[in-house]
């Protein structure tokens, strides 16, 4: 396994992180925790949730799933670099959600208890809230920080003047502020050039792709579809909509001789600024499949014929201006 720093922290994560956002509405917990002891095993040590995971509104269940497993010992929890996120509703009442300072501190509480530890390794914001200012979203971490309950702060679904204004209240504050962010960036939606990913470098966050392979639509759609397989609404809606790229796609991972998830997911840890592409396995097989994107290695001309196939964006404001 591959590691790298996370941004510009001296935190070693895995270049490939495990998702777990399956983990009890499409997997069960008996196999949701022989993915994760699998994840180990072969050295994946980034792991992401989030409080509201499990389609049962709150009820945390996917950081329940994890909670009993890093108690089984035997130095899960010690081996895991864990990371949630907060900010969906997990309540019918006010302050049940969002960023504020009285949601941050129940939201921390609730989700080590679920999660069954002392603290949480990186907490993020799982979305911009417009309605509190970064003054008070700083104060409430930092006091989390001198408590021990969390150890790094990153971001999610963030614009990049928003990862700016995190940034620069941090900076006034005296605070090491967000560490990663993370950010919908796959081949197919690419908008996080423009201004999410310039600002990550600037700033020295992580980026953490969430959706690698598009809800699917890049992980060999059409051979499936041949081989009699379903696939979602989402995907074939995306696959209608994107089908000459996709034809053009998985033709040339013929040519290239590997599978299309994997260059999918091997072409994201060829981008500035990336870290960990966030893999969602429902199955053991499926974990297996994502790590061999970690052996593919893309040259300038493969990234070429790639781009082609699915232009990217220039950093703004030159992609839309001279």
């Amino acid at each position: 396994m591959d590691y790298a720093n996370l941004g510009r922290s001296g935190l070693s994560v895995s270049r490939l992180c495990l998702g777990t956002m399956n983990f009890g509405p499409e997997t069960s917990e008996e196999d949701s925790h022989a993915i994760m002891d699998r994840a180990l095993e072969v050295g994946i040590n980034f792991f992401d949730t989030a409080n509201v995971y499990g389609r049962q509104k709150g009820e945390g269940i996917t950081e329940q799933i994890i909670g009993r497993w890093f108690a089984k010992g035997g130095g899960r929890r010690e081996k895991t670099v864990i990371a949630t996120k907060l900010y969906g509703s997990m309540g019918d009442w006010p302050n049940d959600n969002l960023l504020s300072a009285l949601n941050i501190r129940r939201a921390c509480d609730a989700s080590l208890k679920r999660l069954q530890t002392d603290y949480i390794d990186i907490y993020q914001a799982h979305h911009i809230d417009r309605n509190t200012p970064f003054e008070e979203f700083w104060e409430a971490m930092d006091v989390l920080r001198q408590q021990g309950k969390i150890v790094y702060v990153g971001s999610s679904n963030f614009a990049g003047w928003h990862i700016a204004q995190a940034q620069e209240a941090a900076r006034r504050r005296g605070s090491f502020g967000l560490v990663s962010e993370q950010s919908h960036y796959n081949l197919i939606v690419r908008a996080a050039e423009l201004e999410v990913v310039p600002a990550c470098e600037h700033y020295g966050l992580g980026l953490i792709p969430w959706s690698p392979l598009a809800g699917g639509v890049l992980g060999g759609i059409l051979r499936k579809i041949d081989k009699g397989r379903s696939a979602s609404g989402f995907a074939l809606e995306q696959l209608e909509k994107h089908r000459d790229k996709i034809e053009r796609y998985e033709k040339f991972c013929d040519e290239f001789g590997q599978d299309t998830a994997d260059v999918s997911l091997a072409w994201l840890l060829h981008q500035p600024a990336v870290t960990a592409p966030i893999i969602g396995p429902r199955t053991m097989a499926q974990l297996d499949g994502a790590l061999k994107a970690l052996e593919i290695k893309l040259d300038d001309k493969a990234l070429m014929r790639i781009n082609e196939i699915f232009p990217g964006y220039q950093t703004a404001p030159e992609s839309y201006a001279w």
